[in-house]
C-alpha cells in the first residue's frame, strides 16, 4: 500500500483529540472552563438562601494559605514527575494499547467527576446509572445483539474497571447459569413442575444423572428460572419462603464449589477452554471463582496464532467421552500479544454440532474482545445491520480476511462479551465493559443490601431492576464519570462504519502500510538480518522478529531483539525526549505453538528447531522467541498537509538501530 492510498485524516480528525502538540488547547480550555463554571453555578443555586459554609475571611487565614502552599507544591512535584510518562498521545508512540484520548470522553469524564456520582445504584447516581445502561446498549448494538426489550432474548451491558473484571464477570454469569438447574431440581417436584414441559427436552426428575441438567443452554436456564419463580409466587407466603430457602441453600452460590459437588457426586468439576493466546486474567479468574487453574484447558493455535478449531473439537469430544462438563469456551477477538482474531464462527458451529449429539454437550461462549471489540464498528451499518465483506474491504488491501469477517459476524451468537473502551474506544483508563446476550441471566445473580437498594416492587420491569446495578455485578461502588465519558463519546461518534468506524479504518490502513514497508525494510536488510512478520495482522497490531543472518540459535535471536528494544522502550527515570520512537515487546513461547506452527516459524527465521525448546529461563532461555510489538492506534501517523510519515521514519530508525547493533556484535 502506498501513502497516497491512505485516506485524508487532517480535516476529519482535527477536532477529535487534544493533539500531539496540544493544538486544540484553546478549545479544551474553553470547554473545561465553561462546564466548570456551570458546575459552580449549580452548587450556588441549589439553595441560594443558605449562608456559604466557608467564610470569606477563611481565605486569608494562615492555615488556609499554608494548606494551599503545600497543595501547590505537591501538585507541581506530581506534574514534574509525570513528564516522564509514556507519551501515548504522540505519533512516535507505537507501543502498547494506548493513544490520545477523544475529547468528548475526556471532557465528559473530567466534568462528571465534579459531581462524583457512584453508579452502584440509581439512588447514588440518578443520571449516570441510566447513561451506563445506555452505553451498555450502544456496545451491545455494535456487537450485533438485540437490544429491543419487546424481543427476546434482549441484551444488556455495563461498565467495569477493565477487561479483567469483565472476564471475571463472564465466568461468574455462566457459572450461575450452568449450576442453577441442578439446584432447581431439588424443589421442582414440590412446585409441581414438569422439567420436560419447561425445557422442551425429555428430562425427568427421577433420572439421577446430573449431565443433562448441567448441559442446558443459557436461554433454557432463564426459561426454567422464570417457571420456578412463577410457581413460587403462586404459593402461600410461608410455604413460598420455605421453598425459596430450600432452593437458595442448594445453589452453588451458597454451598461453594466443594460442597455443591459433594451434593452431586456424579458431576465432575467443569472445565473452561481458552486458546493458548488467552490473556492471563483467565487463569486468575479460575482461581478467584474457586475452580482452580488446573481446570483451565489451553487449546492449541494455528500458525496464524488463532485458536485451532480442529484441536478444539477434538478436545471437546474427549471431554464428552470422559463425562467432563464444560462451563465455557473462550474465543479471543484481538489477542493482547498479537492482535489475532479467533474463529468465533467455528466455536459456534462446533457447539451446535455437539448440542445435537447424544448425550448433548453444551457450553457457554465468551468472546474476549477487550482489544478488538471496537473494530466491530467497521462491520456495522448505521441501521445496525452487518456489512458485507466486500463492502468492508473496499479501500483496503488486505483487510478483512474472510476468516476475520466471519468471526465478527458470529459474535451475536456468543453468550457474553468483554470489550475495553479504554483501548480502541480511546477513553481514559480504566473503563472496560461486560455484555450479555440475554439480560435475564441477571435474575440468577441478584444480591440485596438494605442500606443501598430499594425494593423495586412486584412486577417491576427489567430496566427498572437493572438500575440497582450493584445487585447484579461484581463491583460495588464505581465512578459514574466513566459512564458519562463512554455514553457521550458514543453519542458524538455512533458505533458504525460511517462515524466511529472512520477512526478505526485509518488505523487499519496504517497497519497495512507499515506491513508493506516492513517487507521493503526486510529486503534491504536481507544480507544482514532476517526481519520477519511472523503472523499477518488481523487488526492494527504488528509483531516482528529480528535474527542476524547466519544465526541459528533462538537465545541469540532473543538477545539481539532485546538490545533493539532497549532503544525503543520507555525508561521510568529517563526523559521521553531521549527516544526517537516508542515500542513494546512480547514473546512467542514454545508451548503456545503446535509442532506444525513451530516448524513454520523456525523456518521463516532460519533457526535450528532444536534451539527452540520448552525449557530454560533467564538470558539463555530457549523456550520463547522475542518479538517487537507495534500497536497502531494513533490516527496521525500520516499528515498529508505537512508531508509527515511517521511509519516511514520508524522503518528508517529501526533499520539504523539494527545496523548499529550488528556492528556491535
Amino acid at each position: 500500500m502506498s501513502q497516497d492510498q491512505i485516506p485524508e485524516v487532517d480535516a476529519l480528525f482535527s477536532p477529535f483529540f487534544l493533539g500531539a502538540y496540544g493544538e486544540n488547547d484553546e478549545l479544551f480550555e474553553k470547554l473545561i472552563l465553561e462546564f466548570f463554571r456551570d458546575h459552580v453555578y449549580w452548587r450556588r443555586n441549589l439553595h441560594p438562601q443558605d449562608t456559604p459554609p466557608i467564610p470569606i475571611r477563611a481565605l486569608h487565614s494562615e492555615g488556609y494559605l499554608e494548606f494551599v502552599d503545600r497543595m501547590k507544591t505537591e501538585l507541581h512535584r506530581l506534574t514534574a514527575d509525570l513528564k516522564n510518562s509514556a507519551p501515548f498521545f504522540n505519533p512516535r508512540y507505537i507501543g502498547h494499547m494506548a493513544s490520545d484520548l477523544l475529547l468528548p470522553g475526556l471532557i465528559a469524564h473530567l466534568v462528571t467527576t465534579l459531581y462524583n456520582p457512584n453508579n452502584v445504584t440509581e439512588e447514588a447516581a440518578p443520571v449516570t446509572v441510566r447513561l451506563e445502561l445506555a452505553a451498555g446498549r450502544q456496545l451491545a448494538d455494535m456487537m450485533g445483539f438485540n437490544t429491543d426489550p419487546a424481543q427476546r432474548p434482549c441484551a444488556w451491558g455495563h461498565l467495569t474497571s477493565g477487561g479483567t473484571v469483565a472476564n471475571y464477570e463472564g465466568l461468574w454469569n455462566l457459572r450461575s447459569a450452568k449450576y442453577y438447574p441442578l439446584a432447581a431440581r431439588t424443589v421442582m417436584a414440590e412446585l409441581g413442575l414438569d422439567p420436560a414441559a419447561i425445557i422442551r427436552k425429555p428430562l425427568s426428575l427421577e433420572d439421577p444423572d446430573p449431565w443433562p441438567w448441567f448441559n442446558l443452554d443459557v436461554d433454557t436456564v432463564v426459561r426454567l428460572q422464570k417457571a420456578v419463580a412463577e410457581a413460587l409466587q403462586g404459593l402461600p407466603k410461608q410455604t413460598r419462603q420455605r421453598v425459596t430457602r430450600k432452593l437458595e441453600s442448594a445453589r452453588v452460590e451458597h454451598l461453594g464449589q466443594a460442597d455443591f459437588h459433594a451434593a452431586h457426586p456424579d458431576l465432575k468439576p467443569p472445565v473452561v477452554l481458552v486458546p493458548l493466546t488467552a490473556h492471563y486474567s483467565w487463569k486468575k479468574a479460575m482461581k478467584m471463582m474457586g475452580f482452580g487453574s488446573a481446570q483451565l484447558i489451553s487449546v492449541p493455535v494455528t500458525d496464524h496464532m488463532r485458536l485451532d478449531p480442529k484441536a478444539l473439537e477434538a478436545e471437546l469430544a474427549r471431554l464428552a467421552e470422559e463425562g467432563r462438563p464444560v462451563l465455557a469456551v473462550v474465543g479471543i477477538l484481538g489477542s493482547t500479544e498479537y492482535g489475532t482474531i479467533d474463529p468465533i464462527d467455528d466455536i459456534v458451529a462446533i457447539r451446535q454440532r455437539l448440542r445435537r449429539k447424544a448425550p448433548a454437550l453444551d457450553f457457554g461462549i465468551h468472546v474476549d474482545a477487550a482489544w478488538g471489540g471496537y473494530m466491530a464498528a467497521l462491520f456495522r451499518e448505521p441501521g445496525g445491520g452487518l456489512r458485507r465483506r466486500e463492502d468492508v474491504a473496499r479501500g483496503f488491501k488486505y483487510f478483512p480476511s474472510l476468516e476475520v469477517h466471519q468471526a465478527f459476524a458470529a459474535i451475536r451468537h456468543a453468550d457474553t462479551v468483554t470489550v475495553d473502551p479504554h483501548k480502541l474506544g480511546y477513553l481514559p483508563f480504566g473503563v472496560g465493559a461486560f455484555i450479555a446476550r440475554n439480560r435475564e441471566i441477571t435474575t440468577l445473580l441478584g444480591e440485596d443490601a438494605a442500606y443501598v437498594f430499594d425494593e423495586a416492587g412486584e412486577g417491576a420491569d427489567t430496566d427498572t431492576l437493572l438500575r440497582n446495578l450493584g445487585r447484579y455485578i461484581l463491583e460495588g461502588s464505581k465512578p459514574g464519570s466513566m459512564a458519562a465519558a463512554t455514553y457521550v463519546t458514543h453519542r458524538v461518534f455512533p458505533l458504525d462504519y460511517k462515524r466511529f468506524g472512520k477512526l478505526t479504518e485509518v488505523t487499519v490502513h496504517s497497519t497495512e502500510y507499515l506491513y508493506d514497508r516492513l517487507q521493503e525494510t526486510a529486503e534491504r536488510l536481507a544480507s544482514k538480518v532476517r526481519l520477519v512478520v511472523p503472523f499477518e495482522p488481523d487488526t492494527n497490531l504488528i509483531c516482528i522478529a529480528l535474527n542476524p543472518e547466519g544465526n541459528h540459535s533462538a537465545p541469540a535471536l532473543n538477545r539481539f531483539g532485546k538490545r533493539i528494544y532497549e532503544q525503543l522502550r520507555v525508561v521510568p527515570d529517563q526523559p521521553p525526549q531521549m527516544r526517537e520512537f516508542f515500542g513494546s515487546r512480547t514473546n512467542v513461547f514454545h508451548d503456545s505453538l503446535s509442532p506444525e506452527a513451530r516448524q513454520v516459524l523456525t523456518e521463516k527465521l532460519g533457526l535450528d528447531p532444536d534451539s527452540f525448546q520448552s525449557e530454560g529461563d533467564g538470558e539463555n532461555s530457549s523456550n520463547f522467541i522475542f518479538l517487537l510489538r507495534h500497536t497502531l492506534m494513533n490516527p496521525w501517523l500520516f499528515s498529508a498537509s505537512e508531508g509527515l510519515n511517521y511509519l516511514d521514519r520508524y522503518c528508517r530508525h529501526l533499520e539504523a538501530l539494527v545496523l548499529k547493533e550488528l556492528e556491535a556484535l
